[in-house]
């Protein structure tokens, strides 16, 4: 009798999947509806994932450049100790709403998720070695210094190379059959593209994945500012990846992608709702994430959004529209990058470093020039808006 009744009702089921039930079938309504799913989560479980934090005693305690010292301890007043590791709260609301709501069976779901995850859980080591080293300390009862005070630059970079190298392995094998999946697309000049061999593949994705993880982690060191900037990316992506992976999107007899000489990914709708979860978490954490902060995403946020941005930007290709995308995250690798280069070639050449910047990243610039916290934030947000707003122009010109 139970069997036939969960037969009939299936088969009921199956022969009225009509009117509401078929939105859950609809990608732009399971986007819409964990943009606001990953929003809610974020917002309900905040202050609980806050206080516990606290308990752990997980607090940031900034280290600072020797020679900005006396300038930076004012600029970090009120920072200390603010509980870090934010991250898990971002990363938990986007998994809890992927697997609710997005295609699981999705072969590009499903990578996305292991390279959310692997880089989350590389973050939340780093931070949790650097934020509890005061109490192994005490702990192991020696008096002296731990030697293991978080994972090292070097140990990062491999473990985000060695995900970017098996995600790069897989999602080119799993586009054999859509060549579209393994070409290179120019913003500007579509009709110029390149067809990827196995291994520039991978390479490029391999940069691409590691540069945009260190670019966002490196954009975190104000309230609100990655989180703010991710929001924006992740939203731009959301057109991006619709455009990308929807073939029912016609304008007469012709698709959109082929309208705007995008290319058409088959099955990569999906990372719409991957953006739009990473979105709506973004934005809901920017709650308790804003001036004055309760709360720090830390690496545990930082290396797994940037990572998704990268793997979804590789999978609709459109790896290089995310360098105008994510404009911001590059300007503050870049300033990183030519301020300890040109320290050490002066270094080199005169005896003693000199900078270009008066701090790097470069948000800390502004701010030791004199820029408030919030300007600084919100300046940096309306230039990355404005850089969304030029990438998804970049989509009509032809």
């Amino acid at each position: 009798m139970l069997y036939l009744f969960v037969r009939n009702h299936r088969l009921w089921l199956e022969g009225h999947r009509l009117g509401f039930l078929r939105l859950f079938e609809d990608v732009t309504f399971q986007t819409t509806m964990a943009t606001l799913l990953a929003w809610v989560i974020v917002l309900a479980m905040g202050s609980r994932t806050i206080a516990w934090l606290r308990k752990q005693k997980i607090g940031d305690n900034p280290t600072l450049d020797p020679p900005a010292a006396p300038q930076a301890d004012l600029l970090k007043k009120g920072k200390h100790n603010v509980p870090t590791m934010g991250g898990i709260l971002i990363i938990g609301a986007i998994a809890i709403t992927v697997l609710l709501l997005a295609d699981l069976s999705n072969f590009y779901v499903r990578m996305a998720l292991v390279c959310l995850l692997w880089l989350g859980a590389v973050g939340a080591a780093d931070d949790w070695l650097k934020l509890t080293v005061r109490r192994r300390e005490l702990a192991a009862g020696t008096g002296q210094p731990l030697s293991r005070q978080g994972l090292t630059s070097l140990e990062k970079l491999l473990f985000q190379i060695g995900l970017a190298i098996v995600l790069g392995v897989f999602t080119y094998g799993y586009g054999q059959n859509n060549q579209a999946s393994h070409t290179l697309f120019f913003p500007f000049v579509k009709q110029w593209h390149i067809i990827l061999p196995t291994w520039a593949f991978i390479c490029i994705g391999t940069i691409v994945l590691t540069g945009t993880s260190n670019a966002v982690n490196l954009t975190d060191g104000m309230d609100g500012l990655a989180g703010g900037c991710v929001a924006i990316a992740s939203f731009t992506f959301v057109v991006l990846a619709l455009i990308a992976g929807s073939a029912e999107f016609r304008l007469g007899t012709r698709s959109l992608t082929d309208y705007l000489y995008l290319p058409h990914i088959v099955a990569s709708d999906q990372m719409a709702v991957l953006a739009g979860a990473m979105g709506g978490a973004c934005v809901g954490f920017l709650w308790f994430n804003c001036y004055p902060a309760r709360v720090f995403m830390g690496d545990t946020g930082s290396l797994a959004l940037g990572g998704l941005i990268g793997y979804i930007a590789i999978v609709i290709r459109q790896e290089l529209l995310l360098l105008i995308v994510g404009g911001i995250f590059v300007a503050e690798a870049l300033s990183v990058m030519i301020q300890v280069s040109y320290f050490k070639l002066t270094r080199r050449r005169y005896g003693q470093g000199r900078r270009i910047f008066l701090k790097s990243p470069l948000h800390h610039h502004f701010e030791m020039r004199g820029w408030t916290e919030t300007q600084v934030v919100v300046r940096f947000w309306l230039i990355g808006a404005m850089l969304a707003m030029m990438a998804l122009a970049t989509v009509k010109i032809r």
